[in-house]
């Protein structure tokens, strides 16, 4: 715990979660549970607020790591019962009555069913008691006070939670909207960042579409607040790990919102002319992917002239499915002329490289006029990486997150693909594809969300009847080992993303052509830039 000095005695800091809990009454009303600390906490006895606790940088990987911790310790419950929801803007206020200046990081949960699951809470020593509240009129009572702390309340409990309860501020409409664009978001394991961005921007319009007309009680900053507060909402509780394209596409909107309502001479309601706007936008976007595409073919073209020139097929390995990669390699042999000899990796567990080798092969029937040509595509499984490098011109990878010193984050397996390449073809070229949207803000590649998905997707394939007996068996041992005491503990690990390092590629190809390291370093400081622009004041 960090202590600053101050001439009456020292001011001490503290980083804390603050997690609510929520159910659905018997009427389907939502209902948030609030906690009432004890005499034998150090603070704020007897008032009612959420599981609270200290961040622990020493133990606690993550805040949301310390916010599962609390929960267990303070409530019994665990994800068993438990369904993490949205995270919150972190904030910052001080509290002059006891020297305390806290950063509070919010967190909402779910009680999966809540007839058996409510039974399940226990509370320890810091809590006397518990009770449900209407979260609607938890905010509503602290802002008929003037924004002052809800009756009986912890400091700023009512704004740790309209942080993560955005109903309140949005509408019914409107925050229905959003809820069900960032479950959809949340689910969707099969579109790349590309397209999971512009389903963010289609979220962003149809919550716009659903929200009051701004300047309505003429409370213009106010309806522009929430909406930013609705994009970040879509940034980080969408699917973070495609994070970075969903922040890149959402500032360029809310920057062109922004120029919208300063030009209030268009004709039609402010809210007409910010869906333009965005519509624009939305459109622009399709654009830029067109543009990957052609640069990719020019920097074939470039980079393999003689390829070209003698109808020699270009042989390439790739992996996992990218309408990028796809629309690339189209364009390679329609537009450009070349022959492809495409070497794919599978991808599992989901199998997007098979997905990919199919699509591309539809693109490519009856591409060629000239009689005895043909191109040709082998798909290989993902541990026979170094087979399939072998021979090859070129790696080509998609990118979900760009970090700043140019490392890319990519489907699992494309490090192995990389490696493989470099060792059994030194000369052949990494090439990334991806718009720049997929650049990140600065920081540590390390700092990114690590996306452990559901382990089934793997395990599934294991007990089909085509496998052995004894492949069948150990599969149902795993799952035993799960059910009961043991002496062996089985983990099976479904990462869905790793990073290339910028050391092993050899061009990155996005909608403006070829980009350096240091136009990606420059792009992303002016993203951090935008970034604190529109968030950083929430």
């Amino acid at each position: 715990m960090a202590t600053t000095s101050s001439s009456a005695g020292e001011w001490k800091k503290r980083s804390v979660v603050s997690s609510f809990i929520m159910k659905a009454d018997d009427d389907q009303r939502p209902r948030v549970a609030l906690f009432r600390r004890s005499d034998k906490v150090s603070t704020y006895q007897h008032h009612l607020a959420p599981i609270s606790g200290t961040i622990d940088p020493a133990s606690d990987p993550s805040p949301l790591a310390a916010a599962w911790r609390e929960l267990k310790e303070e409530t019994t419950l665990t994800p068993t019962s438990l369904a993490f929801l949205r995270q919150g803007k972190p904030y910052t206020f001080t509290d002059a009555s006891i020297r305390r200046e806290w950063t509070v990081h919010p967190f909402l949960f779910r009680l999966k069913n809540p007839a058996t699951d409510e039974q399940q809470i226990q509370i320890d020593w810091e809590h006397e008691g518990w009770e449900w509240h209407d979260p609607d009129r938890v905010i509503r009572d602290a802002d008929a006070a003037e924004y002052k702390d809800f009756p009986g309340g912890v400091p700023r409990l009512a704004q740790s939670l309209r942080r993560v309860w955005f109903e309140t501020d949005l509408g019914p409409a409107a925050s229905k909207v959003l809820s069900v664009g960032l479950e959809s978001l949340a689910r969707d394991h099969d579109s790349g960042a590309r397209q999971m961005a512009g389903a963010a921007l289609l979220t962003l319009r149809r919550v716009i579409a659903e929200m009051d007309e701004p300047g309505k009680n003429g409370r213009v900053e106010e309806w522009w607040e929430k909406l930013r507060f609705g994009a970040w909402h879509l940034w980080k509780n969408g699917r973070e790990s495609m994070g970075a394209a969903i922040m890149s596409a959402l500032l360029a909107a809310l920057a062109s919102i922004e120029q919208a309502m300063q030009k209030t001479a268009e004709p039609g309601s402010l809210r007409e002319v910010v869906l333009r706007k965005l519509d624009a936008r939305i459109a622009a976007r399709q654009e830029a992917a067109k543009r990957v595409s052609h640069a990719f073919a020019a920097y074939l073209e470039k980079t393999f002239p003689s390829k070209l020139a003698s109808r020699e097929p270009i042989s390439v390995l790739t992996l996992s499915e990218s309408s990028t990669i796809r629309q690339g390699l189209r364009d390679a042999a329609v537009e450009s002329g070349f022959l492809l000899d495409l070497h794919v990796l599978e991808s599992r567990p989901l199998y997007e490289g098979v997905s990919l080798a199919g699509s591309v092969a539809e693109d490519l029937i009856g591409s060629l006029s000239s009689p005895g040509a043909e191109h040709k595509i082998t798909i290989y499984s993902d541990a026979s990486a170094a087979l399939a490098a072998s021979g090859i011109d070129a790696v080509v990878l998609g990118a979900d997150r760009i970090a700043a010193s140019g490392a890319v984050s990519n489907k699992t397996g494309s490090l192995p693909a990389v490696l493989s390449a470099k060792r059994v073809c030194p000369g052949a070229k990494v090439i990334v594809l991806g718009e720049s949207d997929k650049i990140a803000p600065p920081g540590r590649p390390e700092d990114h969300v690590v996306e452990d998905n559901d382990p089934t997707q793997i395990s599934r394939a294991w007990t089909a009847e085509y496998n052995s007996p004894r492949v069948r068996g150990a599969a149902a041992a795993m799952q035993k080992s799960d059910s009961r005491p043991s002496s062996v503990k089985f983990e099976i690990r479904n990462v869905f993303f790793e990073w290339v390092p910028a050391s092993l590629i050899d061009a990155y190809v996005t909608e403006a052509g070829e980009w350096t390291v240091q136009q990606i370093a420059r792009h992303s400081e002016k993203l951090q830039a935008e970034q604190e622009r529109f968030f950083g004041s929430l």
